[in-house]
C-alpha cells in the first residue's frame, strides 16, 4: 500500500514513518511536511536511502500540490498528523492554528475525495473533550468542550472529517490519544522542557501548583494504535488512545530530577496557563475490543528510556533549539519565570 504521512518529519510523525518502515516493510511511505520548527529531517536520519520513504516538503494548505502529490504517488491512504500542537504558542498566535489545523485538514479532505482516497485517518487528541472532574475517563461518547484554541482548532478538524465521511463517503476513521512522549519531541513539551533545563541547571518552570493531571502514552505504543486504526478501525468511527499512566505533572517533574540526578530546588512554581484544563484521562475500551490495541510499556520504564535518550543525544535537542527558534523559547521561558506563583 502506498501511504502519505502528513507531518512526518515532527515527533509523533517521524515515530509512525519508523513505525511503519519497519512493521510494513512493503508499504511505500511518502513523508508530506513543512519542515517548521518542529520539523526535523535529521529524526528520519537513519532512513536516508530507503527507496520505500519518499519526503516531499509541502503545506497542507496547498490544494494543488496536495492533489499532484497524492496522484503521482498513487496514494491509498492519507496518515493526517500535520498540525500546529502546542497550546501555549496557540495562546500567544491562534491564528496559525487556525489556518493549518483547521483549512489545511479541510484542504487535505477535499484533495482526497477528488483521487478517490481509500482511507483517511484523522489523528487527533484527547484535549478536544476539556477537562475531567477527580473521576471517570473521556469515552469516544464524551461530549466535545476544547478550552484553548488549539483544542478547538483540533475539534473543528476532527467534525470537518467526520463530515466528509457522512456527506460525501470520505472513509475516514478519527483517532484521539492522551498526552505522548517518548524520543524526538521537541524541548518545548513538559517532558523534554524539563530533561533539558535539568541539564543546563535552570529552573523548572512549573504551572500553579502542579497538581495537573495527564494520561501519558508512550509515542510508540500511539504508533501502533495508529496502524490498527487504519488497518482495522470502522468507517466513520472515533478512537480514543490512552497509555494508562495517568500523573500529576510536579510528580513527572520530581521524577525526571531524580532520574537526572538534580535537586529539587530546581522547581519554581509559575502563574498557571490561562484556561489550563485540570485533569486529562482517556478510556481505550473500545479501541482494545474492536482494535486489539494494547499498550506495551509501563510509564516508568518509558520515562526511564526517554530520559537517557535525551541524556545521550544532546546534539540533537541543541540543534533543533538553536537560530531563530531559540531566540522565542528564551523568551517565553523567562516571561514564564517572571510570572512566579
Amino acid at each position: 500500500m502506498n501511504v502519505l504521512v502528513t507531518g512526518g518529519c515532527g515527533f509523533i510523525g517521524s515515530n509512525l514513518v519508523k513505525y511503519l518502515r519497519k512493521q510494513r516493510p512493503q508499504w511505500k511511505i511518502v513523508n508530506f511536511d513543512k519542515l517548521t520548527y518542529a520539523g526535523n529531517l535529521e529524526n528520519l536520519k537513519d532512513l536516508e536511502g530507503d527507496a520505500q520513504h519518499v519526503f516531499v516538503k509541502g503545506d497542507v494548505n496547498n490544494r494543488e500540490h496536495v492533489e499532484h502529490v497524492l496522484r503521482q504517488h498513487g496514494i491509498e491512504a492519507v496518515m493526517h498528523l500535520a498540525a500546529e500542537s502546542h497550546v501555549d504558542r496557540s495562546i500567544l498566535g491562534p491564528e496559525a492554528f487556525t489556518v493549518t489545523n483547521v483549512l489545511g485538514t479541510q484542504v487535505l479532505l477535499e484533495a482526497s475525495r477528488a483521487v478517490g482516497l481509500k482511507r483517511f485517518l484523522m489523528v487527533s487528541t484527547d484535549e478536544v473533550y476539556g477537562s475531567l472532574g477527580p473521576t471517570g475517563a473521556f469515552t469516544e461518547e464524551s461530549p466535545l468542550q476544547p478550552s484553548s484554541p488549539y483544542s478547538a482548532s483540533k475539534t473543528a478538524a476532527d467534525l470537518l472529517a467526520l463530515a466528509y465521511a457522512h456527506t460525501f463517503g470520505l472513509d475516514v476513521v478519527v483517532t484521539r490519544c492522551s498526552n505522548n512522549y517518548g524520543r524526538y519531541q521537541f524541548p518545548e513539551k513538559l517532558i523534554p522542557l524539563m530533561v533539558v533545563n535539568c541539564l543546563h541547571d535552570k529552573p523548572l518552570p512549573v504551572y500553579g501548583d502542579g497538581a495537573q493531571i495527564r494520561d501519558w502514552l508512550h509515542v510508540e505504543d500511539h504508533c501502533s494504535a495508529l496502524l490498527l486504526a487504519l488497518e482495522r478501525g470502522k468507517k466513520g468511527q472515533t478512537y480514543n488512545i490512552g497509555g494508562g499512566a495517568e500523573r500529576k505533572n510536579i510528580d513527572i517533574v520530581k521524577g525526571i530530577l531524580k532520574r537526572t540526578g538534580k535537586p529539587e530546588t530546581l522547581i519554581k512554581y509559575v502563574q498557571d496557563r490561562p484556561g489550563h484544563d485540570r485533569r486529562y484521562a482517556i478510556d481505550p475500551t473500545k479501541t482494545k475490543r474492536e482494535l486489539g490495541w494494547a499498550p506495551a510499556h509501563t510509564f516508568e520504564q518509558g520515562l526511564d528510556d526517554t530520559v537517557t535518550w535525551y541524556l545521550e543525544n544532546r546534539t540533537w535537542w541543541e540543534r533543533v533549539t538553536s537560530g531563530a527558534y531559540r531566540q522565542y523559547f528564551d523568551s517565553q521561558y523567562k516571561q514564564r519565570l517572571s510570572s512566579a506563583a
